[in-house]
């Protein structure tokens, strides 16, 4: 079958790969979607950051090439003989979380930040840029029959949000401003306002995604090349927001986001970072602010924790996937009209849906 695999940094390569044998604890998924994702383009411009290149990564003991895409979405057209919670035609979502099971944090139930952490389509395994992939049953968790199969392949983004909304703390009312409103600062947004957040502030630079933003549920937009954010934040609430998250993953977005919070403030921070930042550290302690950080979402034997509660919500509609979707391409587009696009910085392209069979 084809896929798309990471050989290097802007290689990645549609090419025929073997579809695999399913182990007794396997499911197959044939693939309806996945998402390109921040994560990937870190990858493509900047990498390996994830992907294993010279020893293989210690739990899928992979090493690049790898198959790439975790943000998959399919229906289950093989089982495994141990398999018992899962039947074919079942529509799932993919929580593509590795883990070594013996860490410190794993014998806490904390797989999301084992030791030893990797992804699906990045650290090896069976990516969702494909016609289909084997994966241990424990990844593939139920979509139910309110959610569109292909809106699965967005569970994983808005997962994401949701983690980072629970580690920061937010309470009902709180003030918020999100710095960045690409796939993940859009996920937060929507997953802050289902919180109950009062004022949600957005800045961001283009105008496309501003726009999303509002259809997610911001309340003030703010363009960050006319306005100084942190004024304009301070300014309407009285001292300043209560919490922040940075999703941009960049200096100046890092230290507007802890400027803008009120003394007592929470930054959480969401991006996953290619170069370093320099920041003063009296902005944090002369306020008592709180800086923290976030990954991914709950994974291992919890897999469905989280992803269980973005699917309720998406089934409920609660949150809405249609301001994401920008884009559905075929999987031989995948170079040329998924990743250079997303990567242009005048593309007002948000996320773009990889559907092996799309016409």
């Amino acid at each position: 079958m084809q896929a798309a695999t990471y050989h290097g940094r802007k290689d990645i390569r549609v090419e025929e790969v073997t579809e695999g044998a399913v182990g007794p604890d396997d499911v197959r998924i044939d693939i309806t979607a996945c998402g390109i994702c921040g994560s990937d383009l870190h990858e493509y411009t900047a990498g390996p950051i994830f992907v294993p290149e010279g020893d293989p990564h210690p739990v899928s003991e992979e090493v690049a090439p790898i198959r790439m895409g975790h943000e998959y979405s399919g229906t289950i057209s093989e089982v495994g003989d141990a398999v018992t919670d899962l039947a074919v035609g079942d529509a799932v979502a993919v929580n593509p979380i590795l883990y070594c099971g013996e860490c410190r944090q794993c014998r806490e139930g904390n797989y999301h930040i084992c030791d030893s952490i990797g992804f699906i389509g990045l650290s090896g395994g069976n990516g969702g840029f494909a016609e289909s992939a084997v994966v241990d049953a424990e990844h593939a968790v139920p979509l139910g029959d309110d959610v569109p199969v292909e809106h699965g392949a967005l569970v994983e983004p808005l997962s994401v949000g949701l983690h980072a909304v629970r580690r920061s703390g937010l309470q009902a009312g709180d003030a918020v401003a999100v710095f960045g409103s690409g796939p993940i600062g859009l996920a937060v947004i929507q997953c802050a306002r289902v919180a109950g957040a009062g004022a949600i502030f957005v800045s961001e630079p283009r105008d496309a995604r501003r726009e999303r933003a509002a259809d997610c549920g911001a309340t003030e937009l703010i363009d960050p090349s006319a306005t100084d954010p942190v004024e304009y934040i301070h300014s309407h609430t009285g001292g300043g927001a209560d919490i922040s998250f940075e999703v941009a993953g960049v200096e100046p977005s890092f230290n507007a986001a802890v400027e803008s919070t009120a003394p007592s403030g929470r930054t959480t921070i969401v991006s996953i970072w290619e170069e370093e930042v320099s920041t003063h550290p009296n902005d944090l302690v002369l306020g008592e602010r709180t800086v923290t950080g976030t990954l991914a979402y709950l994974g291992g034997p919890r897999s469905d924790e989280e992803y269980g509660m973005v699917i309720d919500m998406l089934a409920d509609g609660r949150l809405d996937p249609d301001p994401f979707i920008t884009g559905r391409i075929d999987l031989d587009e995948i170079v040329a009209n998924g990743f250079d696009r997303l990567i242009d910085p005048e593309s007002d392209h948000v996320k773009i849906l990889v559907k092996p069979e799309e016409e």
